[in-house]
């Protein structure tokens, strides 16, 4: 048997009220909406991948999601002009990330991030 995708889902009692964060800042499309789900895609090929932590690293809390992009510059961008403030970081940690920390409109902690070249 292999895994071939692994899906988060996360509980809300509207989940039209993720497009503004997930669809409108983050970018990713909205791919399937039956109303009571909806489920966003970026269009890229992806990893299979599941975390368990203890805590967020650099003593913050475990995030709800992880989400890396390839512009961190420019999703800070779109975070500010969205009013969504900031919970931790921007910051560079010794581990070779460099990311911060917002809740999205559903009140999840959202750790955005993008790896050190």
């Amino acid at each position: 048997m292999e895994v071939k995708r692994i899906v988060a889902n996360i509980k809300t009692p509207d989940p039209a009220a993720a497009d503004a964060f997930y669809g409108d800042v983050l970018g990713l499309e909205l791919a399937m909406d039956h109303g009571w789900l909806r489920t966003y895609v970026s269009g890229q090929p992806m990893t299979t991948q599941v975390s368990f932590a203890s805590q967020g690293g650099s003593d913050t809390p475990v995030p709800d999601l992880s989400i890396e992009v390839d512009d961190l510059e420019e999703a800070q961008r779109r975070i500010e002009a969205a009013g969504i403030a900031f919970e931790y970081g921007p910051t560079t940690e010794p581990w070779g990330v460099r990311r911060f920390h917002v809740r999205d409109p559903l009140g999840r902690l959202v750790n955005i991030l993008q790896h050190e070249a």
